[in-house]
């Protein structure tokens, strides 16, 4: 079985979407361990990583999320497990697989787990998998993060294949004044992925989710995505002048007895309407929103912290997320070399 761990420097590279782009691409069947959780998702006293779950759902066998993850807090997995103990757990979850080829992601950066041992290096030496760094950032720190990984991680023993630039804003830039200079240093590069705007878009179904909400109306209609966020807390006139709201795909927050807010919003089409303050709108507005199948969430929270809460989610695929899916696969097709990596 060949194994591969992605690992990467900071938060938020990329790791999970990097694996669905690779398996997508492979078209054949993946295994997936995710050691050390960093998302924890607790369903009826079922504890899984997000991550987890979602590989399980897009690429199968199913597996039971539970079993792709050693465990989510540093005291418990210093009270369960010896190192050799926890070497052993390993390599007993990495057996259940029948699978050619095993990803196993790494926690949220790479000193994640370091003192329970289930950082990535770690992974990787225990496994004696191919390690993969994924960075993003803007061009200065992308070099900053690629010198760091050579200059200062100790690599000994470990079979390291390289680095993969992720979110990249102007690759034309990057690659004429910074990726030369990092491969004249011995960096091996598998491949600079551009920065995909649609890949940062959030679906209804995850906003659902992720707000604990009520789905009131347009219940087959959550796959839509909101590609523009307005917090309605103005006038309707001061509304209609705001350039967001003539903007497609367009999400629109706003308490449920702003009938004026929300009937404007249904008449232009919005992607979604989050309904805050627990306050469900007059039925005949009901009526409106499910004949054009728009979706309506309805929270108990007051319309300002549904938007910070909303401004701070990450943007995490959900298995419905076709459009999303698909571009990934486009992206490692085009910019890296996967018989480098395998």
């Amino acid at each position: 079985m060949e194994k591969i761990v992605i690992a990467s420097v900071g938060k938020g590279a990329g790791k999970t979407s990097l694996i669905i782009g690779m398996a997508s691409v492979l078209k054949k069947p993946i295994g997936y361990l995710k050691p050390f959780g960093d998302r924890m998702v607790y369903r009826e006293k079922k504890v899984w990583d997000y991550d987890a779950h979602l590989i399980t759902n897009l690429f199968g066998p199913k597996r039971d999320p539970e079993e792709m993850t050693i465990g989510f807090e540093h005291v418990k997995l210093r009270y369960m497990y010896t190192e050799e103990g926890k070497r052993q757990k390993l390599l007993e979850m990495i057996s259940r697989f029948g699978e050619d080829l095993l990803f196993i992601e790494g926690g949220k950066d790479l000193r994640y787990g370091v003192s329970v041992g289930l950082d990535p290096l770690s992974l990787a030496r225990d496994t004696d998998g191919k390690l993969v760094i994924l960075l993003d950032g803007n061009e200065d720190s992308l070099m900053d993060d690629a010198l760091f990984v050579k200059k200062n991680l100790s690599l000994a023993g470990l079979s390291y294949k390289g680095v993969i630039f992720n979110k990249v804003r102007n690759m034309e830039e990057f690659k004429t004044f910074y990726l030369k200079k990092i491969t004249d240093m011995g960096i091996p590069v598998l491949g600079v992925i551009p920065y995909e705007k649609e890949l940062s878009y959030l679906s209804v179904s995850y906003l659902a989710k992720q707000l604990f909400a009520k789905v009131i109306t347009g219940e087959n209609a959550l796959n839509r995505v909101a590609k523009n966020i307005l917090v309605g807390a103005m006038s309707v006139d001061a509304l209609f002048q705001t350039s967001l709201f003539q903007k497609e795909e367009k999400l629109v927050i706003t308490s449920g007895d702003r009938t004026d807010m929300i009937l404007a919003a249904i008449e232009q089409d919005a992607a979604c309407l989050v309904i805050t303050n627990n306050i469900v709108p007059p039925s005949n507005i009901l009526c409106k929103a499910a004949e054009r199948n728009i979706p309506m969430l309805l929270v108990s929270q007051d319309t300002y912290q549904v938007a910070m809460q909303i401004n701070n989610l990450e943007p995490l695929m959900t298995r419905g997320d076709c459009q999303k899916a698909s571009a990934l696969k486009q992206l490692i097709e085009s910019n890296v070399d996967m018989n480098a990596i395998l």
